[in-house]
């Protein structure tokens, strides 16, 4: 490969899986220069089909191979677990963003194995009434993690609802912590209510998206709303036509494209995908997922990607299994893997280089210039050494 034109080394190199790449650094200074440039990372980000699963279970996390489903590899994770839960708050361009259970969070790349510990939320108290009571509970506290193209920043939004069942009403305490300025800030309350506790936001598009209703009434409809990163700014997100919000939804990514999942009970899971972000005539059917017969009905499902093939599609099932979807046959099959636990919930992970830290790409690309120029005038020289050699 010593003569090939740079520019085609690294788009070979840019095809090759980021865990692979952490080996080929020692080949050559120059090599090791391509590959740790800022440049190349996002290159390498672009050109990137290297996508797993990172399977929970308790304070355990493993990977697993979507395509062979066979090869599962326990991680090390950076945050002590002190014997209890894990969480995984989201997951952007190879970076996942943890926590545990004393609130230490982290964004870590499990690729390239590094980490960065971030500050401390700061606590939210809530103020007595004229009664000196506190009459509203914290109901759920979720997050979202995901990536501000326009200020090239790794943002992550935390939401803490709190409810006040005697006058039937909520609210919320919205804050945004971004790696750039590395503290948190507090943002406008968000007018919706959380459908549910355990969802973290779903990154798409430049927004993080959840399943709110507007009120506490039993029969609020459901609706999808988006926090736009760049704007800081919540807005929600018009649904297809002939989905009124009646029904159970939850929210995710499939091929690359917002997915919707709404839950008719009986009738199974209806599947929708907005081909255009943004425009709400762009919102398509993909399947339907039947309920299984002579079994439980399924409470939830959650989209993961889609076989090799195409012909399947994973699911995470009520939050604790995973299930494969024929495309053709419509049958459902549960996964089962070699040494996991049954419950186990499921997050998918691109493999990258990125860095849990921010670098200026104007000031890398200047090194990385200089670096190539240096490595073209020796092999100039080495070239020119050799043809007189051997003349």
């Amino acid at each position: 490969m010593a003569d090939l034109p740079p520019e085609v080394i690294t788009e070979i190199l840019s095809l090759v899986p980021a865990k692979h790449l952490l080996r080929l650094r020692i080949t050559c200074k120059w090599w090791r220069s391509l590959i740790d440039s800022t440049d190349f990372i996002f290159f390498h980000l672009n050109k990137s089909r290297d996508s797993v699963i990172i399977l929970r279970q308790h304070s355990r996390l493993y990977e697993l191979d979507l395509n062979s489903m066979d090869r599962v590899k326990e991680l090390d994770h950076p945050l002590m677990c002190y014997s209890n839960r894990i969480k995984i708050l989201g997951s952007c361009n190879g970076l996942l963003c943890i926590c545990n259970i004393a609130d230490d969070i982290a964004f870590w790349n499990p690729s390239i194995r590094k980490h960065r510990i971030i500050p401390s939320e700061p606590l939210i108290r809530k103020q007595p009434n004229e009664n000196n009571t506190i009459t509203t509970l914290l109901a759920a506290r979720v997050y979202g993690f995901g990536y501000d193209l326009f200020s090239d920043d790794y943002k992550l939004v935390s939401i803490s609802y709190f409810v006040d069942l005697h006058n039937r009403s909520f609210d919320s305490h919205v804050k945004i912590y971004t790696m750039r300025t590395d503290v948190w800030k507090t943002l406008t309350s968000m007018p919706y209510a959380l459908c549910c506790a355990r969802t973290m936001g779903v990154f798409h598009s430049g927004a993080l998206h959840w399943v709110v209703t507007r009120d506490l009434e039993p029969d609020s409809l459901d609706l999808i709303v988006a926090f736009d990163l760049r704007f800081e700014i919540f807005r929600e997100v018009v649904l297809p036509g002939t989905v009124d919000g009646k029904f159970d939804m939850d929210v995710a990514v499939l091929r690359g494209l917002l997915c919707m999942i709404e839950n008719r009970a009986k009738d199974g899971f209806d599947v929708w995908v907005m081909k255009e972000y943004g425009l709400s005539d762009s919102w398509c059917k993909l399947f339907t997922v039947e309920q299984p017969r002579d079994m439980k009905l399924m409470k939830s499902l959650k989209p993961l990607g889609y076989s090799r093939n195409g012909d399947k599609v994973l699911f995470e099932q009520d939050s604790k299994k995973l299930c494969w979807y024929n495309v053709a046959s419509k049958d459902v099959s549960w996964v089962r893997i070699s040494g996991m636990p049954n419950s186990i919930e499921g997050t998918v992970c691109f493999g990258s280089l990125v860095k849990p830290s921010l670098m200026d790409r104007s000031v890398q690309s200047k090194k990385q210039k200089v670096g190539e120029e240096k490595n073209t005038k020796k092999r100039d020289d080495f070239l020119s050494k050799g043809f007189k050699l051997t003349l």
